[in-house]
């Protein structure tokens, strides 16, 4: 009797674990939950899967590998309060001798990725408003070369990411990991405008109302 309540308390504590370790399930109730273990992954993520599987990629124990790519395909189609895409996406390969060595590279790989993005979008924002800041031409080259070479800062404020779909493939002695990670557009905007707005303040002599007009999007 009281091995069957160890192992009936093992299962409910390892359960526990799962979801509150799991991005996906962390912010749903048990109902919630249920349900996405329930639902049926749709045909595009089925095929999708089965294209991975083919190439020999395999996903750690928890959801199948379609519901993971039906839950990234869900994410992609969210939308923010204005109708525009709500998250960002970038994926990254890396191989390792081990899997969390693997990983750890890929993780950063997709940072730098999704840094890269956000850095080309709000350079091009800021270049926009270089004439309305009214700056002399030296002026205007600094402020082009610092949004430019912003990408490496970006990626260091973004921090830890939970990856929404990792896919794992063994080569000889070594592991491949694939990562697609996920990051709210509008927060990561913000996070690349405050890293570039410091850089100028740092690295220039603009004043401040010069500034605030390039930074103004």
């Amino acid at each position: 009797m009281k091995s069957k309540m160890k192992l009936v308390l093992g299962i409910v504590l390892m359960s526990a674990l799962f979801i509150g370790a799991n991005p996906i399930y962390g912010q749903k109730t048990n109902k919630e939950i249920e349900k996405e273990i329930k639902s049926k992954p749709s045909k595009t993520a089925k095929k999708q899967a089965k294209a991975y599987k083919k190439e020999g990629y395999y996903t750690s124990p928890g959801l199948t590998m379609e519901k993971l790519i039906d839950n990234l395909m869900y994410k992609q189609l969210e939308t923010n309060e204005d109708g525009a895409p709500k998250y960002m996406f970038a994926e990254a390969v890396s191989v390792g001798e081990t899997q969390i060595a693997a990983q750890l590279q890929a993780q950063e790989a997709a940072k730098l990725n999704l840094a890269g993005q956000i850095q080309t979008e709000v350079a091009a924002l800021i270049e926009q408003n270089i004439a309305n800041a009214q700056l002399n031409t030296e002026e205007a080259t600094s402020v082009t070369e610092i949004a430019a070479a912003s990408k490496n800062l970006i990626a260091q404020s973004i921090g830890q990411v939970e990856p929404v779909l990792t896919l794992y493939k063994n080569i000889d002695k070594n592991i491949e990991v694939r990562i697609t990670i996920a990051y709210d557009k509008n927060v990561i905007k913000e996070q690349a405008k405050e890293t570039i707005r410091k850089s100028l303040k740092e690295k220039t002599d603009l004043l401040q109302d010069k500034l605030d007009t390039l930074m103004d999007f």
